[in-house]
């Protein structure tokens, strides 16, 4: 299976994100265009051929910090490093346009997301407190 990661479209990527069943409610196309309007972005997306299977979208929050807010795998590509090069290209586009970490949240029951992280040089800097633990935010950062 040759993959090819490439930037890509925000309607491509909130269709992949319907797909996704962890996002039980996927934003609407309208706060990835809220999200990403006026600041400095970048949409990433894994093609197997012309079939989007994964993606990463990312903002800047200042001059220094690059924010990888959404991504995610289609199930059936999970678990072959598509994700690791998602990030790897995204951490490679953040570094040339001079930001000096990126950061983003998740939530504290999703384990495989944070033990990824964690593999991947991440540091736990901030927890957001929610009434149910699981829905806590784990706040993770990394240096470019």
């Amino acid at each position: 299976m040759a993959i090819t990661i490439k930037e890509t479209s925000i309607e491509k990527v909130y269709f992949l994100s319907t797909q996704i069943p962890e996002f039980i409610e996927p934003y609407p196309i309208e706060e990835y265009q809220k999200r990403l309007k006026k600041v400095n972005h970048l949409a990433l997306g894994a093609f197997e051929g012309t079939n989007l299977i994964g993606f990463k979208v990312g903002y800047e929050l200042n001059k220094s910090v690059f924010y990888s807010w959404m991504g995610a795998i289609a199930p059936n590509y999970r678990r072959q490093n598509i994700a690791k090069q998602l990030a790897q290209v995204q951490e490679k586009w953040a570094k040339e346009q001079g930001y000096k970490t990126i950061r983003f949240k998740t939530r504290n029951k999703l384990r495989s997301m944070i033990i990824f992280a964690i593999k991947n040089d991440f540091n736990i800097i901030d927890i957001e407190p929610r009434m149910d633990i699981g829905e806590n935010r784990i706040v993770m950062e990394k240096g470019l």
